[in-house]
Order: C-alpha cells, then structure tokens, then sequence
C-alpha cells in the first residue's frame, strides 16, 4: 500500500520571480495562486532549510501547481548549485500524502533514501535513489 495521495506539484528553480513569472503567467496564462503564496509576506514563502523563496502557481482546475523555487542570493545551498550548474528548469517532484512521516517510512523500507533537513512536515529524496529525480512528500492539502 502506498501512501502517496496524488501529484501536488512540480518545482522548478529560476533565477527570479520576474523570470518563471513572464513565462508562466504572461506565456502561458496561469495565475499565482495568492491562498498560498502571500507577496505581503514575503518571509512566510522564505524556506529556510534550502534557502529558498517558494511561489505557487496554479494549474488549471485541478489540483496541481508548479511550485517555483527562487534561490537566496548568496545562498550555498543544493538548489543554488544545481541552479549555477544547469540553469533554470526542472527540480523536483511533490506528492501529497495524507500521513508524510509513514509515507516516507515506506519509502526508506523500499530503497529510497531520505535527504536530512531536519524537523519540517516534508520528506524528500535523493534523485539517485528515485530514478534520477528529486522527489517531495507533502501533507494532504485540503480543498478551499
């Protein structure tokens, strides 16, 4: 049994805000979803453990983002490192769960291995043991 609900997201790293913002609100027409994402305050989108400013876009009707992860200038993180080495794109994977500890648990028993960030409500996953992507566990977001 798994323990993985549903896909919830799909992050990518961009240099700035402005940057992924041109190409997926003004290119493609999706919308910054603002229940989640609050510009007022912009520590609450700051996530410490990769130093990283966080937004959430919205897909469609369904309930998929794509979560764009802006790394901190002067950061010495693996995001900003994966950013100076590749560029903008892809970065991870994010599933919903509706228990993310005994998801993650699953998972260690299966191969994946976990990545340490200490005590948050995510879980991820080295990509080399989850086929080459970096993948996310989240709790379960309830429908508006």
């Amino acid at each position: 049994m798994s323990g993985l609900v549903r896909l919830d997201h799909v992050g990518v790293i961009a240099e700035t805000w402005e940057q992924a913002s041109d190409v997926l609100e003004r290119q493609m027409g999706l919308h910054l979803d603002r229940n989640i994402t609050n510009l007022d305050d912009i520590e609450q989108i700051f996530f410490e453990p990769e130093q990283t400013y966080n937004y959430f876009v919205k897909v469609g009707i369904g309930e998929t983002y794509i979560e764009v992860l802006i790394p901190k200038v002067g950061s010495e993180t693996g995001t900003t490192r994966r950013l100076a080495r590749f560029g903008p794109g892809l970065h991870h994977l994010g599933y919903a769960c509706d228990d993310v500890q005994a998801a993650a648990r699953e998972l260690e028993e299966r191969g994946l291995h976990r990545i340490d960030l200490g005590p948050i409500s995510a879980a991820f996953f080295y990509p080399k043991s989850a086929g080459g992507i970096l993948t996310e566990l989240v709790p379960l977001r309830k429908a508006p």
